[in-house]
């Protein structure tokens, strides 16, 4: 029973890599079409959008170009024991 379905596996599944090289094959065999300069419609271009883009606001800009990161504020430190501060 084993040896049947490791033959069936061992063929079946190989049938979606042949018919992948089998599409492969078949579009490196297509010739690249023509486009058709007389018409002068060509198509491949993308057509212009209707609105143009704003520009995008200059300020505030942040960043690596913009102004340096604000400094980082003072740290405080306690000097002492804190066995005096519970007397």
């Amino acid at each position: 029973m084993n040896t049947w379905v490791f033959i069936f596996m061992m063929v079946v599944l190989k049938l979606p890599i042949l018919a992948l090289f089998g599409i492969v094959w078949w579009a490196v065999k297509q010739k690249p079409e023509e486009a058709d300069d007389a018409s002068g419609s060509g198509g491949s271009m993308k057509p212009s959008s209707p609105h143009p883009r704003s520009p995008l606001p200059r300020s505030p800009r942040r960043g690596p170009h913009g102004e340096p990161a604000a400094p980082a504020p003072a740290r405080m430190r306690v000097s002492g024991s804190r066995e005096h501060d519970r007397a």
